[in-house]
């Protein structure tokens, strides 16, 4: 049933990192991350990283994931609602898409942030520009609303056990025997999740629904934290490298490793060079060949997912 054109709108923001998109495009990106200046290297260090990836598809792939969104929603029926793709450090900032649903009026704002697991502490940059942005075009406050974390969502997790599942029984069937899981998740500065350990609480909350999902009692899987950040710090542990090692010594028969990234939503820097290059010379250094699941991007149960979000 198609929306009444005349029903009040709900603009949904679909709110991520943001990304540069090509070699060229790291400075000005990381001057936006790092207003106080961008630490000694990062530069020239990320713009060599691009040129291996060629291209981050991130803000394509979370346009394309929007698009989707609405038109499912607009399917479904009900309140008109926008769905439009909003970055926190690169265009479209989310201070932009808000006006843009301003004028198209929306008279009420839903940010999701694109992370299925977080806390208000460790994504509050989101809240902030969310906030700023809406009284800038005087929304009121009980006009704006951010979505609560999902790691269990039903669809989100389905698709991330149909995808696990198929890419298991083809490397089974590759190498006789089936590989290890390791499951991966973004590391933290150790300090912010000693301040708010909701965020290792909702990581395990999707871990374990997928392993139920799965149902497999011979499965043998593991966690790890990828893309730390630059700085001194201690951040969460173990890492690739660290699970890497505990496989090798308690399966040394293994061929290759499944890596299942549970948080990351669309192809990106952290997963074409974190994983899929770094991560892929790791394995090979330890003897393993690499592999991993795809990401949710524009998958139909992830739009499903987005469209439920958008709703609850």
């Amino acid at each position: 049933m198609p929306n009444n054109p005349q029903t009040p709108i709900t603009g949904v923001l679909l709110m991520t990192y943001g990304s540069a998109t090509v070699a060229e495009n790291v400075a000005p990106y990381l001057r936006h991350v790092y207003p106080g200046g961008v630490p000694e290297g990062l530069i020239e260090d990320f713009e060599e990283r691009y040129r291996l990836v060629g291209r981050s598809p991130l803000i394509d792939i979370t346009s394309e994931q929007a698009v989707r969104t609405e038109a499912l929603l607009s399917e479904q029926g009900g309140p008109r609602i926008l769905v439009r793709a909003a970055m926190l450090h690169s265009a479209p900032f989310i201070a932009d898409v808000v006006g843009e649903l301003k004028h198209a009026g929306a008279t009420r704002l839903i940010g999701i942030i694109l992370a299925p697991q977080f806390s208000s502490f460790i994504m509050q940059g989101y809240h902030t520009a969310l906030q700023a942005a809406a009284r800038a075009h005087d929304y009121a406050p009980s006009d704006v609303v951010v979505a609560k974390p999902w790691p269990a969502e039903a669809h989100f997790v389905q698709l991330l056990a149909d995808r696990t599942r198929t890419a298991l029984a083809k490397l089974t069937a590759k190498y006789g025997k089936q590989p290890p899981v390791l499951f991966t998740t973004h590391s933290l500065p150790e300090r912010v999740v000693a301040k708010d350990p909701s965020y290792l609480r909702q990581l395990t909350a999707t871990t374990e629904a997928v392993v139920a999902q799965l149902g497999d009692v011979h499965l043998e899987w593991y966690q790890a934290y990828q893309s730390a950040g630059h700085t001194p710090e201690p951040w969460l542990k173990p890492d690739i490298t660290d699970i890497l090692d505990k496989i090798k010594q308690a399966t040394p028969e293994a061929k290759g490793i499944l890596i299942v990234p549970l948080q990351f939503l669309a192809d990106h820097l952290e997963i074409l060079y974190d994983l899929d290059i770094a991560g892929g010379e790791q394995c090979q250094e330890h003897g393993f060949e690499y592999s991993r699941i795809e990401l949710p991007n524009t998958a139909p149960l992830f739009i499903e997912a987005l469209a439920a979000v958008a709703k609850s």
